[in-house]
């Protein structure tokens, strides 16, 4: 009956849930869960193991790891630092066995790809997370490694491909050409998403290691940017910013169902509604709506400020990650002392 419906989403815990609602169990599918009452994170890990396990969530084989942190839209520069922090631990948990080379003294070199489009606000958190990211594959390679004063560092080098209606390029395509030139050992990509949830948006972040499709949250199915199509691991970290139509009026009829209960009137008809499974009442709802809204997307109206200040949380979870281990050290400590201060 689930398979009926497809529920618009990036996030493969949002996926998991909506099986969960359905008292469906998915084979080959792992949940593990982390909750930092202290700094008000959950971390929960999805892991499909089986190629079943794949086809039934429509999702790639590997580990999903999603970050919800509530008052990620808040600005506050102790909480962010935090949350920095945590991105740093779980690119590191992904990226682990990858930062030698096999059997050489090389050191680890890393693409940093921006997607999205500058030009529009909510798609934006790629090219701004570039633009706070640093950027050392040239020093390196000019000065040599002691230039940055450490025995062991990070080449970092950044790419913005854009999109393809400003390129005429699909951006896979660029990625390989870069990457067949330039000959990194991993590529990070940075992407804006789609939730299924509006509680999710600009508060939840996902870092997976099967790669990603750029456009895919919103309905553009572009070539997608993975191992098997660019040659090396591909890390990717997604944001939600957006979330289509059906979910605001979902959400809606949600709340509606439940003031149904209060009332004798329509008590019947919230009953008839609460028989619905989560997926028919959102397959219902985008027949409703279509077509005239069935293509629209909804941010919040402060999505400028927030994706600024999400892209720079990123980057420098990226930047701590890159760095020596004693500043990292430094940074955690810091983490810790401005929480206690209260900052």
């Amino acid at each position: 009956m689930v398979e009926k419906y497809s529920i618009r989403t990036d996030l493969a815990l949002e996926e998991k849930e909506r099986f969960e609602e359905e008292n469906v169990e998915v084979q080959g599918v792992v949940l593990e869960e982390e909750y930092d009452e202290e700094r008000e994170i959950r971390t929960t890990t999805v892991k499909i193991k089986t190629e079943n396990g794949a086809k039934t969530m429509g999702k790639p084989v590997g580990t999903y790891i999603t970050m919800e942190a509530p008052n990620l839209a808040v600005p506050d520069e102790g909480y962010h630092r935090e949350v920095s922090v945590k991105i740093a631990e779980c690119v590191e948990k992904l990226l682990e066995g990858k930062w030698k080379k096999t059997g050489t003294n090389e050191d680890l070199s890393i693409l940093m790809v921006g997607l999205g489009n500058r030009e529009v606000t909510p798609d934006a958190l790629g090219p701004h997370v570039a633009d706070n990211l640093n950027i050392t594959r040239h020093i390196v390679r000019e000065y040599g490694k002691y230039a940055m004063g450490e025995d062991e560092v990070t080449l970092v080098s950044a790419l913005v491909p854009g999109v393809m209606a400003q390129t005429g390029m699909e951006t896979a395509e660029i990625v390989r050409g870069v990457v067949e030139e330039t000959k990194p050992d991993v590529i990070l990509v940075v992407d804006a998403l789609a939730a299924r949830n509006s509680k999710r948006l600009n508060r939840t972040i996902q870092i997976a290691d099967t790669g990603i499709s750029p456009g895919s949250g919103v309905g553009n199915h572009r070539n997608a940017i993975t191992e098997d199509s660019i040659g090396i691991p591909v890390i990717a970290i997604g944001v939600p910013t957006v979330v289509d139509a059906a979910t605001i009026v979902n959400d809606a009829m949600e709340n509606l169902m439940k003031e149904m209960e209060h009332s004798e009137a329509l008590k019947g008809v919230g009953v008839v509604l609460q028989g619905y499974h989560a997926a028919e009442k959102y397959e219902l709802v985008r027949q409703l709506i279509s077509p005239h809204l069935n293509g629209m997307f909804v941010t919040p109206k402060d999505i400028d400020d927030t994706v600024k200040r999400i892209s720079f949380t990123i980057s420098e979870g990226l930047n701590l990650l890159f760095s020596r281990n004693e500043e990292r050290g430094e940074m955690t400590g810091q983490a810790h002392n401005h929480e206690e201060k209260g900052i």
